[in-house]
């Protein structure tokens, strides 16, 4: 796509934290059940003073649209519930989306159950889209409690560590590993939001 290089950078697949994405299995949780997607193209603004959430656009490849990355935001509630991409409300498109490697295992063992009501679920999902971008949307960023993110990821993180995992290698799950897991997933749960909060600043 043609876009000014001197006041954006484009993130790709082969980004660091688009790559990030891919390949980390904890994201399945968040892409799967609660519907989190990240774009396959985002443009960034190269203006510095800016947080990166200020300066993310994404391009609709449909219509050549540039949304504001807060258009799916949780303060406007357009967070989650995006299955099958991101909704394009300048021209009814969807706006592809990466897969994580964890998500693709998963749909593809799983192909049987979902295969025959993909298009239906689609079709439902799309017009709820439509009614959910026509509401009157804030573009303005809110301040963001890091440590309720990094609490919310190791949390997702302690379920499938402890509880999914186990349950899928051997059976069982250990009150050893339920103790040991919650301080565990805690800590790594703040230093990603921290992480993120260094990134998000850069």
């Amino acid at each position: 796509m043609d876009y000014d290089k001197t006041k954006y950078k484009m993130w790709t697949w082969k980004s660091p934290v688009m790559l990030y994405w891919i390949i980390n299995p904890w994201f399945v949780f968040g892409e799967l059940v609660l519907g989190l997607r990240k774009p396959k193209v985002m443009l960034i603004e190269r203006n510095a003073s800016k947080s990166l959430v200020e300066r993310t656009l994404i391009p609709c490849p449909h219509c050549q649209t540039l949304h504001l990355g807060l258009k799916w935001s949780k303060q406007n509630k357009t967070a989650s519930k995006n299955w099958f991409g991101l909704y394009c409300d300048s021209c009814g498109q969807i706006i592809p989306c990466l897969t994580n490697l964890t998500s693709y295992i998963l749909l593809g063992l799983t192909i049987p159950i979902w295969f025959l009501f993909k298009d239906k679920w689609k079709a439902k999902w799309l017009e709820k889209q439509k009614i959910k971008l026509s509401n009157p949307l804030d573009l303005t960023l809110k301040k963001v409690k890091w440590w309720r993110v990094g609490i919310f990821f190791g949390f997702c993180m302690y379920v499938f560590m402890t509880i999914v995992f186990p349950l899928i290698r051997k059976g069982t799950i250990t009150q050893t590993e339920l103790l040991t897991g919650i301080p565990i997933c805690t800590f790594v749960g703040l230093v990603y939001a921290l992480l993120i909060k260094w990134i998000n600043r850069k």
